[in-house]
């Protein structure tokens, strides 16, 4: 008999890593939307969807994980490979890493990105994540740049809606 540990119980100890399975893309996007929120994470709120974790897993089933205690979905990591042309190197990234909020600080996130690690890029706010990888050994920063713009107040973005709502359409 399955039974649901409260909201301050610890995990039962018994978390497994596995390789992701096609079943687990929809709990595997759920979780990652109640991490990556717009609010604490824009840029990763913007990039994370579906087709996003689909593409992964059909490219690189292989470097897609998951972590499971007592058959729920608690983490997971998302990452691909690189053969490079002409050379013996091979290249891995981790494009994804999360861990269910109360879940962390049991070191699934650790467990998980032993297994898949070469080169890794977050958000600059996410400070959790940033102090994580620190601590794991991953330095050498680079800051990207990313820009944006919200077109609610476009002029054609406003004639779109004004005309929706005296009844045209364009």
């Amino acid at each position: 008999m399955k039974h649901n540990r409260g909201p301050n119980k610890a995990p039962n100890g018994n978390i497994e890593l596995r390789q992701m399975q096609l079943k687990d893309l929809p709990p595997v996007f759920r979780l990652g939307q109640r991490l990556f929120t717009a609010e604490d994470l824009p840029t990763l709120y913007r990039s994370w969807d579906e087709h996003e974790i689909l593409e992964l897993f059909r490219s690189d089933e292989e470097t897609c994980l998951v972590a499971e205690d007592d058959e729920k979905i608690i983490g997971f990591a998302l990452g691909c490979m690189m053969d490079k042309p002409r050379s013996a190197w091979r290249y891995g990234w981790l494009e994804w890493l999360g861990v269910a909020p109360r879940y962390k600080r049991h070191g699934i996130a650790r467990r998980l990105l032993n297994q898949l690690t070469q080169l890794l890029d977050t958000d600059e706010d996410n400070a959790d994540a940033l102090a994580f990888l620190r601590q794991t050994g991953f330095g050498q920063e680079t800051r990207h740049v990313y820009l944006s713009r919200n077109l609610d107040e476009h002029p054609r973005s406003l004639e779109r809606r004004n005309g929706h709502r005296n009844g045209k359409v364009h």
